[in-house]
């Protein structure tokens, strides 16, 4: 038990920073997934219970929700992981590449810029659509 204690206490010191660097990114993500959700009328509260988050969003970007379970599976997890955030931007509307990476890269800041941007609203579930045929589907900029 002491080793535990002593390894927690060695850690903490060496690692305090990165601690508190993740500890922001979670709070900003759950932040901004909860007034993602909003956006799409979701509960918001879903945001901050594991589990539940996933279902929602398979609901925003339209996916049966046992594709939840598709994050259980190793390797496969991390391209669906990326599919999503993919299908995640669509359902707001952003088809560029570079959208797409950077909801990929910078998930956390991009969904909260999604959130908190005025201007972005949701267009609807995604999956099983043609790009193409949601390209031409998107109102013009007037």
């Amino acid at each position: 038990m002491d080793n535990t204690i002593g390894f927690y206490d060695k850690f903490m010191e060496q690692y305090a920073g990165y601690a508190m660097i993740g500890f922001f990114l979670i709070i900003i993500g759950a932040v901004g997934a909860a007034k993602l959700f909003g956006k799409a009328n979701r509960p918001w509260l879903a945001a901050f219970v594991p589990g539940w988050n996933l279902i929602e969003v398979m609901n925003i970007v339209g996916r049966p929700k046992v594709h939840a379970a598709f994050f259980l599976i190793p390797i496969y997890n991390i391209y669906f992981f990326f599919r999503i955030c993919i299908e995640l931007a669509q359902s707001f509307g952003k088809y560029s590449t570079l959208d797409y990476i950077l909801v990929c890269v910078l998930n956390v800041f991009y969904v909260l810029n999604l959130a908190l941007a005025y201007n972005e609203e949701y267009h609807g579930p995604v999956y099983g659509r043609d790009a193409k045929e949601l390209r031409d589907s998107r109102p013009a900029l007037v």
